[in-house]
């Protein structure tokens, strides 16, 4: 096996034990590492790293970059106060716990900015990159596993590699990826990126071999994602989403295949991208960052011939299957690194259409998509931004209300600003779609409004912006009660109670 998997004999002659490894891991050294949203992420050296303070007692902590969110292991590390920094994404309770209570310094970044951070020297210097493998060629090439994440940038930049093979990953992966740098600026060209299926790159992360110091063997799997069924409810935005779409096409302004979509990480939109599968359209591309269980979903239905992402993020079940069955897939979709998957440029290029999840949008059309009750992190701003600002339609999505309807998701103003009235032409809730693209403020906030807010909230509304009305403005709001309903529920627990302090 390490034979085939391992192909440069010097390389092979560096295998050794997680705990082996550990002398390389010192106390304040930035480490890259892979993984993304629970994708091909490093596992056994840095699980060996939390044995290892254990064992000794010893306090040490790292400045941990990734692609996105790590599986258990950002937990566990967290747990055990090892992280001092940790960017640019992040889905753990544990981990956020820390970062909400000021013990982890947390970067909220657009994925697609780390890596040009990163080559600029902004980190400082990458110490160690830890990648998860799938193989390694004759040349010291890192055939990557279920992600590519930021980890090119990380072995282009790091003093050390270790990579944690992974003998689990069917070896049919090779030949999946396309790994592209762009150019050094200020002179950068194009990225020649054309189509959803285009290979620009190489199949393998370009590695010297003498810079390999050590390769760690595990077959630990994937931490799977967490996601809720589709129920009635996104099925419903669904439908308004793709009656939406091709009510584009019959107007000219969506090609037939309406452009390649693109799907954020979570629950709701996996569970709305899922609702296309009985849809009456065939041939669709992806262009996304994660794939999630809908995309494979959809693939098998004959919904999407192609995708293009970063990672794939999928239920334990999901994840068994498409290992099982990956000759099905493996000449349908092209894993890319994340600086490319959200490249400003190819989303503008392709025109993708950009579905992405909010916490909380408010009558104008600004979206929440991290911060809870404006102020503690719930996972962070991931990739939404950088498809948001660029995609030929940018729809966010959210239920109209939380925690059994004691939390509007539609508000007065936002408690956080990810995503400007500028930056979002359609909002969808389960009471409807809203395209926003072309209506001034106070349009816009009645369409709101009326289509998109929850009946017990309808009227509260209503007043608010007759009464902010009443003082004028492009965008008018009573600064004194815009964050009322934040504050009631934060006292109260429910929303649905009007403020008699703000009352006129």
């Amino acid at each position: 096996m390490l034979e085939a998997r391992i192909r440069n004999a010097a390389v092979r002659s560096r295998v050794a034990a997680a705990d082996d490894v550990q002398g390389w891991i010192q106390d304040g050294m930035t480490i890259g590492v892979s993984g993304f949203t629970k994708s091909g992420d490093a596992k056994a050296v840095l699980k060996a790293l939390v044995r290892r303070v254990e064992r000794t007692g010893e306090h040490l902590r790292i400045r941990l970059l990734s692609g996105a969110s790590l599986g258990e292991v950002d937990a566990l590390l967290a747990a055990h106060d090892l992280v001092s920094l940790r960017a640019p994404y992040q889905s753990d309770a544990t981990l956020r716990r820390t970062i909400n209570g000021g013990e982890t310094g947390y970067v909220d970044q657009h994925l697609s900015e780390t890596a040009e951070w990163v080559r600029a020297g902004y980190w400082g210097d990458i110490d160690l990159a830890i990648i998860e493998a799938a193989a390694i060629t004759e040349d010291g090439g890192i055939i990557p596993t279920t992600s590519v994440g930021n980890s090119p940038v990380f072995v282009e930049r790091a003093k050390r590699v270790i990579v944690e093979l992974n003998p689990s990953i069917p070896a049919e992966f090779e030949g999946m990826h396309d790994i592209y740098t762009p150019e050094a600026r200020p002179h950068r060209g194009p990225i020649p990126i054309l189509g959803v299926r285009d290979r620009v790159g190489t199949p393998y992360i370009p590695c010297p071999p003498e810079k390999i110091a050590a390769v760690v063997v595990s077959e630990e799997r994937d931490t799977p994602s967490a996601l809720t069924k589709p129920d009635a409810e996104t099925e419903r935005m669904a439908g308004y989403i793709l009656e939406f779409l091709q009510h584009e096409v019959r107007h000219g302004r969506l090609p037939e295949g309406f452009g390649p979509l693109q799907s954020g990480v979570g629950s709701v939109a996996n569970a709305v991208l899922a609702g296309l599968k009985s849809a009456p359209v065939r041939d669709l591309e992806v262009y996304t960052e994660v794939m999630q269980d809908a995309a494979f979903e959809l693939i098998d239905a004959g919904v999407v011939k192609a995708a293009s992402s970063c990672s794939f993020t999928l239920s334990e079940e999901m994840h068994r299957y498409v290992l099982a069955n990956f000759q099905r897939y493996r000449d349908k979709v092209v894993l890319r690194p994340q600086e490319i998957s959200n490249h400003p440029e190819v989303v503008r290029r392709l025109g993708v259409i950009a579905i992405n999840a909010a916490l909380e949008v408010d009558v104008y059309g600004n979206v929440n998509s991290t911060h809870v009750q404006g102020t503690h992190m719930m996972n962070g701003i991931g990739g939404s931004g950088d498809f948001a600002r660029h995609a030929a339609l940018s729809i966010f999505v959210t239920k109209s209300t939380a925690k059994d309807g004691r939390i509007s998701c539609v508000v007065p103003f936002v408690s956080h600003v990810d995503h400007t009235e500028h930056d979002v032409d359609v909002l969808v809730t389960e009471r409807g779609l809203v395209d926003l693209r072309g209506l001034p403020p106070r349009a816009r906030a009645k369409a709101i409004v009326d289509h998109l807010a929850h009946p017990d909230y309808q009227d509260a509304l209503r007043d608010y912006l007759r009464r902010a009305d009443a003082r004028g403005g492009n965008t008018p709001h009573l600064l004194e009660e815009a964050f009322g309903w934040h504050v009631r529920y934060r006292e109260t627990g429910d929303m649905r109670q009007r403020i008699a302090m703000f009352a006129d």
